[in-house]
């Protein structure tokens, strides 16, 4: 412990010019040290100024002080030889092979301890006073050491690169304005990190709340494997029970009963542990993902930061647990009341009532999805906050309140131009992806609507039939106007129903069930597909007349 104490202390008997140990040392007015023939060499060059400055502090002295050998020191500094600790000491402040060396170091090469983002050059601790103690240096900006300065200068122009172009996301010069990247949209660098940087602590937030939601899940999980495994060892016990008391009659059907119930308990576990383990896996992938976003945001340099953002930012499509609200279930205790009353009937039971145990059994789903609400309260659970996204709108037709409601106009909108906007179809699709179990309610006025889903990949070209909803496979769609009818794949479905100017979907797509209703004081079903959907859906109208309105509605 004592030799380490040494090492540290004969660190600081190093002369800063030579980064040595000092020889014949000599303490100048402002207190600092350095060997005599080293400040003498450096005094030498400012003769011709008759100004003398430390090269520590820079404080000047005239006329040139006169120096004399500090003894003290002189007999520490030879302790310290005689130790052995030399170029311990001097090892503790050099620059090895992963180190940041310093710029200004002659010679051997001390360690920086700082960078600096204006002068792009690397201080150890020694060169850096001067940015400490001189007005001139104050408005400079010190990061960590960075083997990475040489980036921050611009390889066409030379120059510091202080500017970012938005428009091609890129960290560029002042000079590069001036031809290159003349007209495009241009901030400060630091600017452009300011909001970045907000755009990080809003994903943060939103990482850090899935993974509430994701261990909420996952408890919720584990709970329902205790509560299976419960149900079904009970439903196992009293069914052992009852077919003893059959013997050779029911003896075959006990064996059965015990396998579909062990079969069916498996098959639930194994479901519910498999979602447990992905949103486990997503847990872990968030996590690592916040401390990667976490570790981009105290990145001082501001290009850096900008270089790795994008990259770091994306963030992967979450897991749909929308499934897991798990509703009160019957597990197998029905298995037991359904084999007590075989215990009563015997031979009735066995050649009539068999195949409503197998049923029981295989009704036990903690997963799947319930069956499809019976009023409007029970649709409106499902109920989501719908908006119309205006780089699918048609350019004819105009979107308001808030991007949920769109008119049929007879004057062409000013969009911007963008691959997915619709041309040649007077329809938009929503913003919002819909997956799990969704329900929302369309408000129409005028000639006529066709509310829709859709696949994103639906094609956008004009005067063909795999753009228009409805005349593809990649979209479903009722039309209301006298009439109904339903349409897919260009193939047309009438059927009547009471007229409604509120249409209500319901969406679960878990299970392929896409619902349409017509709403009013009661509910009624309109048509009902049942199929399997291979990518998300997005909501869509379109509009058949001028003058048509479509609104997706606040429902509560």
């Amino acid at each position: 412990m004592a030799q380490q104490g040494a090492q540290l202390d004969g660190a600081k008997f190093c002369c800063s010019i030579c980064l040595d140990l000092l020889k014949d040392p000599v303490t100048i007015p402002c207190g600092h040290s350095y060997c005599m023939s080293c400040i003498n060499n450096f005094w030498d060059e400012e003769d011709k100024k008759e100004i003398y400055s430390c090269p520590q502090c820079r404080q000047t002295f005239t006329p040139r002080p006169v120096l004399v050998k500090n003894t003290m020191l002189a007999d520490i500094v030879e302790e310290l030889k005689k130790t052995g600790l030399q170029a311990a000491a001097a090892d503790l402040c050099y620059a090895g092979p992963e180190d940041v060396a310093c710029d200004v170091c002659t010679g051997r090469k001390l360690k920086a301890f700082k960078s600096c983002l204006v002068c792009l050059v690397s201080y150890c601790e020694n060169h850096l006073q001067p940015h400490y103690e001189s007005p001139s240096f104050k408005k400079h900006k010190l990061v960590d050491p960075s083997k990475k300065l040489q980036e921050n200068i611009c390889s066409r122009h030379d120059e510091v690169m202080k500017i970012f172009c938005r428009t091609d996301k890129k960290c560029i010069c002042y000079l590069c304005t001036m031809d290159e990247h003349k007209g495009h949209d241009t901030v400060p660098a630091a600017a452009e990190r300011t909001e970045r940087q907000r755009e990080l602590e809003v994903s943060r937030l939103n990482i850090q709340q899935r993974i509430q939601d994701r261990e909420k899940d996952v408890k919720l999980l584990q709970q329902e494997v205790k509560a299976v495994s419960r149900s079904a060892d009970k439903a196992v016990e009293d069914s052992e029970k009852i077919f003893t008391e059959l013997i050779r009659l029911l003896q075959k059907r006990s064996s059965d009963v015990k396998q579909q119930i062990r079969s069916q308990q498996e098959t639930e576990v194994s479901g519910v542990k498999e979602l447990q383990e992905k949103l486990q896996q997503e847990i872990t992938e968030l996590k690592r993902k916040d401390a990667e976003l976490k570790q981009l945001s105290h990145t001082e340099d501001h290009n850096q930061f900008l270089h790795n953002y994008p990259s770091v930012s994306q963030l992967s499509e979450p897991t749909d647990s929308s499934s897991i609200n798990i509703r009160p279930l019957r597990y197998f205790e029905d298995v037991t009341a359904a084999v007590s009353e075989l215990r009563d009937k015997l031979q009735d039971i066995l050649r009539e009532e068999w195949t409503n145990i197998s049923l029981t059994v295989t009704e036990v789903d903690v997963l799947l999805s319930g069956p499809e609400p019976k009023t409007r309260a029970g649709f409106l659970r499902y109920s989501h906050e719908i908006t119309l996204d205006p780089n699918t709108a048609y350019t004819w037709l105009l979107l308001s309140d808030g991007n949920r409601k769109a008119t049929y106009t007879s004057q062409q909108q000013s969009y911007s131009s963008h691959p997915d906007r619709f041309a040649g179809w007077y329809q938009v699709l929503s913003r919002e992806s819909l997956t799990g179990r969704c329900y929302w309610e369309v408000e129409w006025s005028g000639g006529g609507v066709r509310v829709a889903v859709a696949y994103k990949n639906i094609k956008r070209a004009a005067s063909t039939n795999e753009g228009g909803f409805g005349l593809n496979d990649k979209s479903w769609a009722l039309r209301c106007d006298n009439s109904y009818e339903f349409w897919f794949n260009n193939i047309k479905t009438p059927f009547s129903g009471p007229r409604s100017s509120r249409v209500g979907v319901y969406l679960d797509h878990r299970a392929g069930i896409l619902s349409f209703y017509s709403v009013s004081e009661t509910m009624t079903l309109l048509h009902r597909v049942q199929t399997t959907f291979t990518q998300p859906l997005y909501a869509g109208v379109r509009l058949l007349n001028y003058g048509d309105t479509a609104e997706l509605c606040k429902v509560k």
